[in-house]
């Protein structure tokens, strides 16, 4: 892996870009297409409350992945990709704005950043373009003439699946993980998080908010239901909070380091 390259970043998008679940979004509509029944939809809709609450579970995850994939067993590929237009404004219509600036800063600071999902590459890869960004790494359903078969053809896009993923990206494209930064809410990104030299929690389970706090990892915490930073700030002071630490996290010294705790000291 290269040693000496630019940092890039990663984010996760499911309660980090986005305050919501892509999948459900794209149950829904699929839904809509008919392409997935009542019965698996009303699953998905508990899934998803208990998701926006807690987070998502290892088996949680896997059972969301089976599901998709048997959702889309004997599609064709160009009739998932219809559904591509409804999904994408959905998807923008639930970006947090403070994620959005946390991309720019990035960008504004030359490093490349992707959006790292389990959801379908197929979700994620215009998503990732409309939102600028240089690309997304996400789940990829094998094909067969055209048509999903129902299972993988690469390793699930979740747990130490996403840190491979990275590891790959990286070496692909000559970045140094350790100048690079990740984003994530949930404990099942750890390996994630730990590929990279500058881990941040966004919004952070209680599992991956003590872990944080253990090793000095930066936490950012938005408000779920408005949409602006809190944490023993008002509106307009976090949002200068917020500016002030991701623009340090994304400059300092071009393309690298950023004091552990830089954040938490900002906000708490």
């Amino acid at each position: 892996m290269a040693k000496q390259g630019r940092g890039a970043a990663f984010f996760d998008l499911d309660r980090t870009i986005i305050s919501g679940s892509s999948v459900f979004i794209w149950g829904w509509v699929a839904y809509r297409a008919g392409m997935m029944p009542t019965g698996d939809l009303l699953r998905d809709l508990t899934s998803y409350v208990g998701f926006k609450l807690k987070g998502a579970g290892d088996a949680k995850t896997e059972a969301v992945k089976n599901r998709v994939l048997q959702a889309i067993e004997g599609v064709n590929i160009d009739e998932f990709r219809a559904l591509g237009d409804d999904i994408l404004v959905r998807l923008l219509d639930d970006v947090r704005h403070e994620s959005r600036a946390l991309i720019d800063l990035h960008d504004e600071a030359g490093r490349d950043t992707y959006i790292v999902s389990a959801s379908p590459i197929e979700i994620i890869d215009g998503f990732a373009e409309a939102m600028h960004m240089t690309g997304a790494i996400g789940t990829v359903a094998e094909l067969k003439d055209g048509v999903y078969t129902g299972e993988l053809a690469e390793p699930f896009c979740y747990g130490p699946g996403k840190a491979e993923a990275i590891a790959r990206m990286a070496e692909r494209k000559g970045y140094d993980l350790q100048k690079s930064y990740a984003y994530s809410d949930s404990i099942g990104d750890l390996p994630m998080l730990e590929a990279v030299g500058h881990p941040v929690a966004v919004n952070p389970d209680k599992a991956l908010a003590a872990i944080s706090y253990q090793r000095g990892w930066p936490i950012v915490e938005f408000s779920r239901r408005s949409k602006k930073v809190i944490k023993r700030t008002t509106a307009a002071a976090g949002a200068v909070a917020l500016a002030g630490a991701t623009y340090l996290l994304g400059r300092r010294h071009g393309k690298a380091s950023v004091r552990p705790g830089l954040i938490q000291r900002v906000f708490g």
